[in-house]
């Protein structure tokens, strides 16, 4: 699905929507005042007052029937430039308005005017409402007042607009099967999580989940055993000295964790680097150690907003898979292109496509001098040449220690979701005054990169499970094989034979011995998403073979155990 934002045409097209659907709810809705309606990613939205009044689902085709009224009308949108003085009295008895105004320095303010309807906007808009044909309105929800839960809760609409009605029937095709693969839904439907009120933003892990979660780590740790990574475990709570130091102490306060231990300030850690910096500062280094890898997939805590809670996708106990990699200047281009090829090995695994983009110097508020940062940008858009990759330039939207590559996945659907960063730092080696033992024996202050791949394994699972619809590889499945005896009576005692054969393998494997019907146990396993159905039965057990089908398929195979055994191992080695 392509980014509204990004494309022109539709950018405009949705803009001048969000002002129909403002004018046909003020129709509706005479009270209705207006705070914003800007273009997001998917579509629009508009933030209303409505006093006392409501809109739920259940009213969008009253909405809806209003607006294409008005689009028939054709009426010219036009753009008007008026002084502030003007636009206050325009909008006089409207507050957010006026509010909008108190934030515009300019003199004159753009408003656009459609018949009866005129709003404070930017633009851009299409010339006429008789452009505005192909919408849907598609959910409403709450938002507070400038994002402050401080102030009044408003209505958020949110619509999408389109040049025809086929483009709008793919993508309202593509919004059903989002809502298939929702991660919630999933994860509850599948027993892998569940968010308690008790801990919000925090994910309690079900036996299914932790299945998941532990195939993961265990690939994490060999995959970066294999590219010469040592690795480390650093304390959830340290001391605000320690914060201080680094940073985050100043920058991070309003999303950490504190408490007050024999008089002293701790704070729950937010980010594992402050730890791996206590780690280099362990031992003297020389630069025949570097690059030094140092990997910590660690549990850290972040103060997000209640509202902003989003499943798997947005959490406050985050899972990150963390490395730090200290190295001299000369070795910077050859280990980022080393990442790069790390980095694309691992999505592979997972079918992710992905983009990159490089973010580059802040105009304001950088540290480190211009010509470090533009060899370290060079460095980073080299490494991409190297490796055949395409980037794009994200201008100016690099941190203010050091520009960054950021790996944006692809799941099956065309969702992007951002996972992998190499980040380039010169803030913290100067902090925490690391240094290594050059060729001459003299201090030199190494070069480091903090490094994530999956980057919350919180979000990557929420990703996997809406990529794969709750379908894993067989290697990632919670439950790898069923196995359904036809009738207990006669076939239980293959069929535990069977079990215990896979079993002694390693296999997640479980024996269905319930007294259900045996279509119904098959419709249940491929509800559960079952990756493999043994089903023995009479000719099974007198051929001493099995009968398997596998997730998604009607029709049924037979094979010797063996075999099949060697089939699995096949396919769990290959991780495909």
């Amino acid at each position: 699905m392509q980014n509204i934002k990004e494309n022109e045409s539709l950018l405009k097209l949705n803009h001048s929507c969000a002002h129909l659907m403002a004018q046909a709810i003020k129709k509706l809705y005479p009270q209705a005042l207006f705070w914003v309606g800007p273009v997001i990613d998917e579509g629009f939205y508009y933030d209303i007052d409505l006093g006392d009044d409501v809109i739920s689902e259940e009213d969008f085709p009253i909405i809806e029937k209003e607006m294409k009224k008005l689009a028939k009308k054709n009426k010219l949108i036009k753009k008007e430039i008026i002084t502030k003085e003007k636009a206050r009295q325009v909008f006089a008895d409207d507050l957010y308005k006026q509010s909008l105004l108190d934030e515009i320095e300019e003199d004159e303010v753009i408003v656009y005017r459609q018949d009866d309807f005129v709003d404070l906007c930017r633009g851009p808009h299409v010339s006429s409402t008789k452009e505005l044909r192909y919408f849907k309105l598609l959910k409403a929800s709450g938002a507070y007042f400038k994002g402050d839960s401080k102030n009044k809760m408003l209505q958020r609409i949110y619509g999408i607009c389109f040049p025809s009605q086929s483009e709008l029937d793919d993508y309202l095709l593509y919004l059903e099967e989002v809502k298939k693969r929702d991660h919630r839904k999933l994860g509850r439907d599948l027993d892998l999580f569940f968010i308690s009120p008790y801990a919000p933003g925090s994910p309690i892990w079900l036996p299914n989940g932790m299945v998941i979660r532990k195939q993961l780590i265990d690939f994490w740790y060999q995959e970066h055993h294999k590219e010469g990574y040592v690795f480390i475990q650093t304390p959830q709570m340290l001391s605000c000295d320690l914060w201080k130091v680094s940073g985050h102490y100043e920058n991070f306060h309003e999303n950490m964790y504190f408490s007050q231990i024999e008089e002293k300030e701790y704070a729950i850690k937010p980010m594992n680097c402050p730890g791996g910096m206590l780690v280099y500062q362990n031992s003297i280094h020389s630069y025949r150690e570097l690059p030094l890898r140092i990997g910590e997939m660690g549990i850290v805590h972040r103060q997000e907003a209640s509202g902003s809670l989003a499943g798997l996708l947005r959490v406050r106990t985050i899972t990150q898979d963390d490395a730090h990699i200290f190295m001299r200047e000369e070795q910077l281009e050859d280990e980022i292109i080393r990442l790069i090829k790390f980095l694309d090995r691992i999505y592979q695994v997972f079918g992710l496509s992905y983009n990159i983009e490089l973010s580059t110097r802040p105009e304001e508020k950088y540290i480190g001098s211009i010509s470090v940062w533009d060899r370290a940008e060079k460095a980073l858009a080299q490494a991409c040449e190297k490796t055949n990759k395409t980037y794009k330039i994200n201008e100016g939207d690099g941190a203010f220690y050091g520009p960054k590559l950021d790996f944006h996945i692809n799941d099956a659907i065309g969702r992007s979701w951002q996972c992998g960063t190499i980040q380039l730092d010169m803030n913290l080696p100067e902090r925490f005054d690391l240094f290594y033992i050059d060729e001459k024996g003299e201090k030199q202050r190494p070069i480091m990169i903090h490094r994530v791949i999956y980057g919350a394994l919180e979000r990557f699972i929420g990703v996997l499970i809406e990529h794969y619809a709750g379908a894993f590889p067989l290697w990632l499945s919670p439950m790898q094989i069923s196995i359904l005896p036809v009738n207990n009576k006669y076939h239980l005692d293959y069929a535990k034979e069977i079990y215990e054969k896979l079993f002694a393998k390693g296999f997640r494997v479980e024996l269905d011995d319930r007294e259900e019907k045996l279509s119904y146990k098959i419709r249940e396993k491929q509800t559960k998403k079952v990756p493999y159905v043994l089903i023995l039965g009479d000719h099974e057990k007198e051929m001493q073979k099995i009968s398997y089908r596998c997730y998604g398929e009607q029709s049924t195979s037979e094979e010797e155990l063996d075999k099949f055994i060697k089939l699995l191992e096949k396919q769990i080695s290959a991780k495909k």
